[in-house]
């Protein structure tokens, strides 16, 4: 996942507003938690194409960010109206385009952006974008067929392995690249990953190096045995040993709207609604 991106953060203007507190306090109610309130509908903006988290034709999304977004309008009380969109080159362009300007062909701003990674660095570089709110933690780890594939304690022993991974990712130029590309002649590349971990329960590969939440989906829609297959943790040079934690994004002056959709959160996951919207499609919620 590209750093170098473009949100969050608060920015304030801190106005001498002696003279019209009146008026500031307007100001605010126009841009922030009020106004949504007013308009009855919650924006949430959904990433297209990113399985198991929102998946599918882009009038009928499915996945588990596409549940959360239900239920923190219904949290809320308020409609739910999801923007899904796809992809930019990097999180500066999604964070610009859905939450704290729009695209240049006219749809966004959304009210709330969801998966999005809570980093440090990602929260210094973009100062437009409030991040918060983290729902899960994502992993990589290597999928594969232990009767090929045994036992994994360096990507060294990936060598001479039909491999997987998904298009564009850090995984993938993690693989090319390991060695001065030792792995290179035996990877396939999948549109995304549970395309990739589908290949290993079809024995078309060894072993696919993706999310857990990819490796598990594919194991829930082929209703494979999960015992018949491993997930095995490896780090890369140039990738996290720990993974990353996923939130959301909101405008960074909406700091009402994140503190309301915080505690949003907090209730769907002590009623358990979050942790089922996982365990429904199969999947592991990971503390993030």
């Amino acid at each position: 996942m590209n750093t170098l991106l473009n949100r969050r953060q608060i920015v304030r203007l801190a106005g001498a507003a002696m003279a019209l507190p009146v008026l500031g306090l307007r100001a605010k109610e126009l841009e922030d938690l009020d106004k949504v309130r007013a308009s009855g509908v919650l924006k949430v903006a959904i990433y297209k194409d990113n399985a198991p988290y929102s998946d599918g034709p882009s009038a009928a999304l499915s996945g588990v960010d596409v549940a959360l977004a239900q239920g923190l309008a219904r949290e809320l009380g308020l409609r739910l109206q999801q923007l899904p969109f796809d992809a930019g080159e990097d999180m500066g362009d999604d964070l610009r385009n859905m939450v704290w300007r729009g695209h240049y062909l006219g749809y966004g701003p959304a009210d709330v952006m969801l998966h999005v990674p809570v980093d440090k660095m990602l929260m210094r570089d973009n100062k437009q974008a409030l991040i918060f709110a983290p729902y899960s933690r994502e992993t990589l780890v290597v999928f594969h067929n232990p009767q090929r594939l045994p036992a994994i304690g360096s990507g060294d022993d990936l060598a001479g392995h039909a491999l997987a991974v998904e298009r564009g990712t850090g995984a993938a130029s993690a693989l090319l690249g390991y060695q001065s590309g030792l792995l290179r002649d035996r990877i396939k590349i999948f549109d995304n990953g549970v395309q990739a971990a589908q290949a290993v329960i079809a024995g078309q590969v060894d072993a696919a190096y993706v999310t857990r939440a990819q490796a598990e989906a594919a194991l829930f829609a082929a209703q494979a045995q999960a015992r018949d297959f491993a997930l095995s943790e490896l780090g890369l040079p140039g990738l996290s040993d720990h993974g990353w934690a996923l939130g959301m994004a909101v405008r960074a002056s909406n700091q009402e709207l994140a503190t309301a959709l915080d505690a949003a959160l907090q209730r769907l996951r002590d009623k358990g609604d979050l942790v089922a919207m996982f365990r429904d499609r199969g999947l592991t919620l990971v503390a993030p």
